[in-house]
């Protein structure tokens, strides 16, 4: 769309959608690649995306006297539309109102939507990564091309977590680490995907939505549990058929002979002894240092974990199994004369219920979360006083969405919002070379409501004003898990 420019000399004009202020020559783009000069004309390169509503009810009618008329019986409505702010543009700052502000009617009740490209130095990515293994101590830094940005953060059940970009290294490194920062956000945020590398740890591919791959190796399983969780899973899987099952874990190394589920099973004690630290009985804590081995420990045979069996307890012959909680690694032990484990072929029976733990182990896949805050200069697009729209988001009366995606909205102040980038239209977000990264973000209200708070409402266009063919427009179905962002009928997703 034309934007507010400069002229300057040479014919070059001055682009003000973000604080560079690039002066574009005709027919080239500024330094973001998002603007350029057409014709002495700024324009919105990428096109701008709008949603098509699938309509899934059809009536199948026989008509009268159909004749020559080329139907097939069926009603066909046109699909309601949603005006996304992806290729939108921006007014930053903006004390000028957004760059649409389209009103529509759903089911009788006046909306309006309010779009517009945010500009966010104060934004980051959070990333879920399925996998046991150990990425790195908390709190060390997550590289890029040698370039900090982010770390590693706590853990979750079954998932390593990173927590990368923020306003710290976007701005306050250097040059490059900024840059590198923020293409690598960027990258994230678009379906790419990038590799880290971490202190003193690993080296790992994130991709949103595809599997994790650490120091070379795909992750195709999250953990079932912590060992613990899997011995009470499975303990009657095993009942009868070994007399001892260890599940190795980082976390918590479940015992079946000790853990109460062995105990209501009537399971005999086998003189077992763990290293580590005991929690409660059947579960140890701190059996091995944090790895990429067994159950995300350094080890590499499992019997590094084990002390000597209590001859008072064991016996010769005493079968045990040996397990990871992915069931990747597994070993079948038998006691020989000296009360050693000796591994042995395990039994079919056996295997089969190693299985059963892969079997109900969910694929590992990278989850990719964009956070950013909409600050008060966004906000002045939408009404002149921004702490009311602030409010009208807590209030749940305005729905935020990211490209039509829905959004979680931290509670307390400001408006922080956090969406999956897999339920963005592709290519939603892109960058300035301030360094930021540029969201799409919509506010979804009543219109009452909206000239309630200060809305511009002189601005205000209905969405028929945006029907019919256009060069710069790029049409697309809503994502199947999406809401419909504009029915008046859905509660706040936050």
């Amino acid at each position: 769309m034309p934007h507010e420019t400069s002229q300057a000399a040479s014919d070059k004009i001055r682009c003000d959608a973000c604080p560079v202020n690039c002066y574009i020559r005709p027919g080239a783009r500024g330094a973001c690649d998002r603007y350029a000069n057409a014709d002495g004309v700024l324009v919105r390169v990428d096109p701008h995306v709008v949603l098509d509503q699938a309509i899934a009810d059809r009536a199948t009618l026989v008509p009268f006297d159909a004749g020559t008329l080329d139907w097939d019986g069926t009603i066909l409505r046109e699909p309601q539309s949603f005006v996304t702010a992806i290729g939108a543009g921006t007014t930053y700052p903006d004390y000028k109102p957004a760059p649409f502000i389209v009103s529509s009617e759903i089911d009788g009740i006046d909306m309006v939507t309010v779009v517009t490209e945010g500009i966010f130095s104060y934004c980051g990515v959070k990333v879920k990564i399925d996998t046991d293994r150990n990425l790195g101590a908390e709190r060390a830094l997550a590289r890029v091309d040698g370039e900090a940005v982010g770390h590693v953060t706590t853990g979750e059940y079954g998932s390593q977590m990173l927590s990368l970009g923020g306003v710290h290294h976007l701005t306050g490194g250097s040059k490059r680490e900024g840059r590198v920062t923020c293409d690598a956000l960027l990258a994230l945020c678009n379906g790419a995907a990038v590799e880290l590398t971490i202190d003193d740890g690993a080296t790992v591919l994130v991709q949103a939505g595809q599997p994790p791959r650490v120091n070379g190796a795909i992750e195709e399983r999250m953990r079932v549990g912590c060992g613990s969780a899997t011995i009470g899973m499975f303990a009657k899987q095993w009942d009868g058929v070994v007399d001892e099952v260890v599940v190795v874990d980082d976390h918590i190394t479940g015992v079946l002979s000790e853990h109460q589920a062995g105990k209501l099973l009537g399971i005999a004690d086998t003189g077992i002894k763990l290293k580590g630290r005991r929690s409660t009985p059947g579960r140890y804590f701190q059996v091995a240092t944090p790895g990429t081995g067994w159950g995300g420990t350094d080890i590499v045979d499992p019997l590094d974990v084990l002390g000597a069996f209590d001859p008072r307890k064991a016996r010769p012959g005493l079968t045990m199994l040996m397990v990871s909680t992915t069931g990747e690694h597994a070993g079948y032990y038998v006691l020989d004369e000296a009360l050693r484990p000796i591994e042995r072929q395990m039994p079919d029976r056996i295997a089969r219920s190693v299985a059963l733990i892969k079997e109900n182990c969910e694929p590992a896949l990278c989850t990719v979360l964009f956070m950013g805050g909409a600050g008060g200069s966004l906000r002045a697009g939408v009404t002149e006083n921004p702490v009311r729209l602030t409010r009208s988001v807590k209030d749940a009366l305005t729905r935020v969405t990211c490209g039509g995606a829905p959004t979680y909205i931290w509670p307390g102040g400001g408006i922080t919002f956090m969406v999956d980038v897999l339920r963005v239209p592709a290519n939603g977000f892109g960058s300035v070379p301030t360094p930021a990264l540029v969201a799409p973000i919509e506010f979804t209200l009543r219109l009452s409501d909206y000239e309630k708070l200060g809305g511009h409402m002189d601005q205000v266009r209905p969405l028929s004003a945006f029907r019919g063919p256009a060069e710069n427009r790029l049409r697309l179905p809503q994502h199947a898990d999406n809401p419909w962002p504009v029915d008046p009928r859905q509660g706040s997703p936050s």
